[in-house]
């Protein structure tokens, strides 16, 4: 069987809600929806570039903890609150993507778990070892 490893992030509601930051099994790394929160507290609010930062500083630092990198990032959706902010979140979004280029969707959904949280991503990497 192969090893499951998983890694959190310390959110409150990792625990409440059933659910890893990410996990690993084998070469594929599954990381859940991310938003820009750090200990308790909403980074960048009313900001979509500071927020898009924020969710991907902690996606990758989930990565390195499962022994990969957002080099191995194939995949991202975006799911964002407002849609005309699309040029500031995809900015950020380049700014860690722009030559790795993964598969990547952004969405606009009506609203997430925080009214001050505009951005959440999920992330699917394959570690090539």
């Amino acid at each position: 069987m192969t090893e499951r490893i998983k890694v959190s992030s310390g959110s409150a509601w990792e625990p409440v809600v059933g659910y890893s930051r990410a996990i690993r099994v084998g070469d594929r790394v599954e990381v859940a929806g991310t938003t820009a929160v750090r200990d308790g507290k909403i980074v960048g609010v009313g900001d979509a570039y500071a927020q898009t930062v924020c969710a991907l500083e902690i996606i990758k630092e989930s990565l390195e903890k499962v022994g990969a990198t957002l080099d191995d990032i194939v995949r991202t959706r975006m799911f964002v609150t407002d849609i005309s902010k699309w040029e500031e979140i995809g900015k950020a979004h380049g700014t860690f993507f722009r030559d790795i280029r993964p598969a990547a969707t952004m969405v606009e959904v009506k609203a997430l778990i925080e009214p001050e949280l505009m951005v959440e991503i999920e992330a699917i990497a394959i570690v090539n070892e």
